[in-house]
């Protein structure tokens, strides 16, 4: 699995990976062309050696803020449960880390438990209950980890 950051090439495969991953609340083809071309932001890939998609998670930076936000996070379910979605995560990090971020900011399903016990094990802590926050009604957690000197402090 290689993981590498995304282009605009990518834009088919990650459309279709959100079609496969989510049940709602999903992006557009616009969205995720603004995501790729326009915002402030970096998108990771993890590309099988077949060149298929297993997985992506797109970072959003604000000027002037020590915070990046992981905004989706993506492990197509097939490749699920083995490792790839902690080591996106890793990738992630570290990228935020070198963008000068002190903070990495997420918000997650509440009945998303596989993703709750990913993050909590990566050292996410809940920080703040989105009662009703998803398109279904669904409520959300936002869970905060300190990177860099944050994390030293």
């Amino acid at each position: 699995m290689i993981l590498r950051p995304a282009e605009t090439r990518d834009l088919s495969a990650l459309y279709r990976l959100e079609q496969v991953a989510f049940s709602g609340d999903r992006f557009s083809r616009r969205q995720l062309w603004h995501l790729l071309n326009r915002a402030n932001a970096l998108t990771l890939v993890a590309e099988a050696a077949d060149g298929r998609l297993q997985g992506y998670g797109t970072l959003l930076f604000r000027h002037g803020s020590g915070r990046a936000r992981l905004y989706s996070f993506c492990v197509h379910p097939e490749a699920r449960g083995n490792g790839l979605g902690r080591r996106m995560l890793q990738w992630l990090e570290d990228a935020a880390g070198r963008h000068c971020c002190d903070w990495l900011v997420l918000e997650v399903r509440a009945d998303n438990a596989p993703a709750l016990a990913l993050y909590r094990s990566m050292g996410f802590a809940p920080a703040e209950w989105l009662g009703d926050y998803y398109e279904d009604g669904c409520a959300g957690w936002r869970m905060v980890k300190p990177l860099g000197l944050a994390q030293a402090g």
